[in-house]
């Protein structure tokens, strides 16, 4: 019998020495090497050898001598910090030229106690694509991408959703296991099929994926796996929670609660290196900073003799007779110091000196003239004087304005000067030497050629428009670090701030409102029609129109604007505009013409009616968007409710109807079925000469027979910048609601 008990204390006692890890102490004998993969505790392929046997930290070194995570992950890195790398497969559809899937491959990951790091992009390659990305747990999560384009893009390295679409991951990270990745196309896309045939959804680690345009889209399959990032920690507790019983602190180490909000993960002291999880002699060591090999916490002594060693530390100790000047960490004599220094200082300052009274006049000038060279490359001055000399810009008028005139304008750029700050950049009240007030816009350009580009856009576009109801540029600056514009000074804020905020007094009339779109419409007229160039403003929206002392519209912010060459009626380009306000077809396809403007300027003209923003998430699902908060108030027959009250009244209605028949006009989704500016700004201006008319008559009833048609005429006579003629013979424009 007492053998028996002999043999089971031995056994268990062989049990124990040789699967248990006891506080940060594996077993003997565990894998520490996988392939080219070095496996550190708390990770193990074992049983004793992975922390607590926690499934967790099990990892499998498979046949092919790759390091294994939950089947499906190879491990690649295995970071102290509670990060873990592993490969990641790209998931994929494939579609026939009828736009039929042909092939697909997607993964469900499980991931055990690990989370997805914030380290990670989700990204979708394709044209006309989109993709989720979908956790399972306690709590199911989705987030997308998506890309458009119908052409192959002309830039590579960059997700910015056109031909590629990337985000950042920021899935929560606890309440979920598992994860999968799902590419789809969107419907009748089957155009792109000969340049991308297939369309990818995956996660990547940041900075590991750089998009290749004719590659990637031709066939990404190629690269099958990418690296990812995992989180990991010990346990669910933080460090306060867990107290004196976490692996931590007791061996150099300390704890530090994990970035996934759960658990806690362990680091070395400052002053110490190694693995922080274990207490055996690969834990956290001393670090002889001191020595020549030491590659971190390296001393900073000037003379290696002068470093001594300390547990956790280091210092610089000199030999007697000598003292440790603390700014350069350097032994000197006692004795000849003062003397070292008084001598050192006096031959330095007598040779600047020198130096500097010989070539103080030729140094400035060449530095004056070199950084004025840079500052005017840097902001486009090259392209502008090469654009300046076309023959299409043979009417441009721009006055060159220096630094230091700029500096003295604006107090020295004082934030007190600050009008508004936007994308394209931050404006400034100024006043120059004739005390006349100007606007000083200062772009903000960080060194990329398409903002250059567009700088000089604006200036370009902006010199050659002279019209009452432009913000008329007066010149431009590029000999500062960044370039600035100087427009004239508009006094009484945007039009957002009249409809929107609450600064500005009694709300509009229905007068001013009509007044004020008239005056917009004609504006877009004349850029589309009458201007050398036609011009497209492509941002037209309230917070671009700018209001005078007598509330006089302004077109202001041109930066986004292209000029349309007289042989081509429309353009391609990058997607830009405000939500809201920007034309559906313009960003489904690319195509810019002058139909992108008039759709804007039907939003624009419903919110002078209603006095509601043009997206707002307070309004239900169906009317976010405020063309569809009209479309579905005319189709139930409420159009009252979302007309502004404070301009209705029982003399107007048929004006402000006839007004909401034209913004539907404009923002119907085909642009071909939008009217021309021309006819826009004709049907506004129509509706405030039957509104005179009217006023006319009710106050003199007798005399107004032989009158009929006088009013047109004066308003041709006065030199509008539109054919005001043509309201007697414009065509009707469709009174049907649009979508």
């Amino acid at each position: 019998m007492k053998k028996v008990q002999s043999l089971i204390l031995v056994a268990i006692f062989f049990y124990m020495a040789y699967t248990e890890p006891v506080n940060g102490t594996p077993r003997k004998g565990c894998q520490t090497r996988c392939g080219n993969v070095t496996v550190e505790y708390p990770f193990g392929t074992s049983p004793g050898c992975y922390y607590a046997d926690d499934p967790e930290f099990h990892l499998t070194c498979n046949e092919k001598e790759k390091l294994v995570f939950e089947g499906d992950y190879e491990v690649i890195d295995i970071s102290h910090s509670g990060e873990l790398r592993v490969m990641n497969n790209v998931s994929y559809t494939c579609y026939d030229r009828q736009g039929n899937s042909s092939d697909e491959e997607y993964y469900i990951y499980t991931l055990g106690n690990l989370s997805l790091s914030r380290k990670n992009k989700f990204n979708v390659v394709g044209c006309n694509a989109y993709a989720y990305l979908s956790t399972y747990g306690i709590q199911n999560y989705s987030t997308g991408c998506i890309s458009a384009c119908d052409s192959p893009p002309a830039a590579n390295g960059g997700c910015n959703g056109a031909g590629c679409c990337s985000k950042d991951v920021s899935v929560p990270f606890d309440n979920y296991s598992s994860f999968e990745t799902r590419p789809h196309r969107l419907d009748n896309m089957t155009s792109v099929y000969d340049f991308n045939p297939c369309i990818y959804a995956f996660l990547a680690e940041n900075g590991t994926f750089h998009f290749d345009a004719l590659g990637d889209l031709k066939n990404l399959r190629n690269v099958s796996q990418l690296p990812l990032v995992l989180d990991w920690s010990i346990g669910n507790q933080t460090c306060e929670q867990v107290g004196n019983r976490s692996i931590c602190g007791m061996y150099n180490n300390t704890c530090f609660n994990s970035i996934r909000e759960i658990g806690y993960n362990c680091k070395c002291l400052e002053g110490y290196e190694g693995n922080p999880y274990l207490s055996n002699e690969h834990g956290c060591q001393d670090i002889n900073e001191c020595t020549t090999n030491s590659t971190i916490h390296k001393h900073n002594c000037s003379d290696p003799g002068t470093c001594r060693n300390k547990v956790g530390s280091f210092s610089c100790k000199c030999q007697s007779g000598y003292r440790l000047d603390a700014t350069n960490m350097s032994c000197k004599r006692k004795d000849y110091e003062w003397a070292t220094i008084l001598l050192g200082t006096t031959i330095g300052f007598l040779s600047i000196t020198l130096v500097v009274s010989c070539a103080k006049q030729r140094r400035k000038h060449r530095k004056m003239t070199e950084l004025q060279q840079k500052f005017f490359q840097q902001n486009g001055g090259g392209i502008l004087v090469r654009r300046l000399s076309g023959p299409e810009t043979s009417n441009a008028n721009i006055q060159i304005f220096t630094d230091e005139s700029m500096k003295e304008a604006t107090n020295g750029y004082e934030e007190s000067r600050i009008l508004g700050q936007g994308g394209q950049g931050t404006v400034y009240k100024g006043v120059l030497p004739d005390n006349s007030v100007v606007a000083i816009k200062k772009a903000r350009l960080g060194g990329d050629i398409s903002q250059v580009e567009q700088f000089i856009n604006e200036v370009l576009v902006l010199s050659q428009i002279n019209h009452r109801n432009v913000v008329k540029l007066l010149g431009c600056c590029l000999e500062t670090e960044v370039p600035l514009l100087v427009y004239e000074f508009i006094n009484s804020g945007t039009l957002s701030d009249h409809l929107h905020g609450s600064l500005f007094g009694p709300s509009l009339t229905w007068d001013q409102r009509l007044r004020i779109a008239v005056e917009i419409a004609g504006t877009l007229a004349y850029l589309h029609s009458s201007a050398s160039i036609p011009i497209i403003h492509r941002d037209v929206k309230t917070a671009n129109i700018l209001l005078d002392e007598n509330l006089t519209a302004k077109v202001a912010d041109f930066g986004a604007s292209r000029l349309i060459p007289m042989d081509k009626e429309q353009l391609t380009t990058m997607v830009q505009g405000t939500p809201g306000y920007l034309d559906p077809e313009y960003y489904n396809t690319g195509l810019l013409n002058e139909k992108s403007d008039v759709y804007s300027f039907g939003v624009v003209l419903m919110e002078l009616l209603s006095g509601q923003k043009a997206l707002c998430f307070e309004r239900p699902q169906q009317s976010k968007h405020l063309v569809s908060y009209f479309a579905s108030a005319i189709k139930e027959n409420r159009l009252h409710e979302v007309i502004d009250e404070k301009v209705t009244n029982e003399n107007n209605w048929k004006e402000i109807e006839e007004a909401v028949r034209v913004a539907m006009e404009c923002t119907r989704v085909t642009g071909e079925e939008r009217p021309l500016m021309t006819e826009v700004a004709a049907k506004l201006e129509g509706l405030r000469v039957t509104k005179a008319k009217h006023q006319w008559s009710d106050q003199y009833p007798e005399e107004t027979d032989h009158l009929v048609g006088v009013h047109i005429i004066s308003v041709q006579e006065g030199g509008s910048t539109i054919d005001y003629d043509s309201i007697k013979n414009v065509a009707r424009l469709h009174t049907e609601p649009g979508c």
